[in-house]
């Protein structure tokens, strides 16, 4: 008989898991909503226009963003920090967006080392040495594995336009950018 009851036991214990499974299975499909949605429906979109006057305030350098209406329809403001001077990494300038394709555009702006500060908001792209001019000035591009970038440094700050979306998009941001100080 010993035996006999260590098989129940573990047949006991079998048909529990598969129950406890069901019951999980079941909860998960039908009791958790699931996200199915466009890519960046969830995503809020910003007014940076105080931040963007503050930041021309206090910034060393001139502040690059779009004006009003220089964007493709369907372009929207989706973050935007500015942080005064801190050690090396200078003062800081972010201004993020989604395209009409829910593709991430950055405009990134800083007055510290250039080499850490454009490795760090590329997610580590590589310089190609390949030049794009937009505007009258020289932009580098920049492969990398998550992002790609135009990049520009001047004496006193480093612009960089970066994200998810195609050279196409970040020219456009990089064409759409005014930079003014103050």
């Amino acid at each position: 008989m010993a035996g006999m009851r260590g098989k129940e036991t573990v047949r006991d214990m079998v048909l529990s898991l598969a129950a406890i499974g069901v019951v999980a299975a079941a909860i998960y499909l039908f009791g958790i909503p699931h996200d199915e949605g466009p890519k960046g429906a969830g995503v809020k979109t910003v007014n940076y226009r105080v931040e963007l006057a503050t930041a021309r305030r206090a910034a060393p350098y001139p502040v690059a963003a779009p004006e009003p209406g220089t964007l493709p329809k369907g372009w929207r403001a989706t973050s935007v920090t500015y942080r005064p001077a801190a050690a090396e990494d200078g003062a800081l300038w972010h201004l993020g967006f989604l395209d009409q394709h829910e593709e991430y555009i950055a405009v990134e702006q800083s007055d510290g080392k250039p080499v850490p500060f454009v490795e760090e908001v590329t997610q580590q792209a590589r310089e190609t040495k390949r030049t794009q001019r937009i505007d009258g000035e020289d932009w580098i591009r920049y492969d990398g594995d998550k992002y790609d970038a135009l990049v520009r440094k001047e004496p006193g700050v480093t612009t960089v336009v970066t994200g998810t979306a195609s050279y196409g998009q970040l020219t456009k941001m990089a064409a759409a950018l005014t930079e003014k100080k103050g």
